[in-house]
């Protein structure tokens, strides 16, 4: 019996589960640092959520459609959530798998896999929303067209 400060627990199927690559519409490496591992020796949970704005905006860089220096428009976070499935830890490399969730007007969910080199599972799987926003006035506008269709691309059925 649990009491009303204490949550129920979780029932198994209810619980996530690692998720395989074919999820993911591409995929960028990222390389451990020293410095990610914690005194467990295991990378610090904090460190995913990096390894998330990482993955998803360097490949928009790369697509040329977001410019984080001088762009009209920025996309902001305002969600975010990760489960842990199993440990990584410095010196491996890391392999992020992104995919587009649901692509609104002026919002993206992304979800990401961060995946131990060549495994077939992910060891962590999480999302972020981005609002995209006018820099100046940090009011939401719509998703620029360029953007828009590199979005596209990412969504998975």
């Amino acid at each position: 019996m649990t009491s009303a400060s204490t949550p129920a627990p979780t029932p198994a199927a209810q619980r996530p589960a690692p998720r395989p690559r074919d999820d993911y519409a591409v995929f960028r490496p990222i390389t451990t640092r020293w410095a990610d591992n914690d005194v467990y020796g295991h990378v610090n949970n904090v460190v995913y959520y990096s390894w998330f704005d990482t993955a998803v905006n360097a490949h928009l860089i790369d697509q040329g459609v977001l410019d984080i220096h001088t762009g009209e428009t920025i996309g902001l976070v305002i969600e975010t959530q990760c489960n842990y499935f199993a440990p990584l830890a410095f010196p491996q490399t890391v392999e992020a798998g992104i995919r587009v969730a649901r692509l609104g007007g002026s919002s993206v969910r992304y979800e990401v896999g961060l995946f131990a080199q060549g495994e077939p599972l992910s060891a962590a799987a999480g999302h972020f929303i981005h609002v995209y926003v006018d820099r100046a006035t940090r009011r939401p506008v719509p998703v620029p067209t360029a953007l828009r269709e590199v979005l596209q691309a990412l969504v998975m059925p």
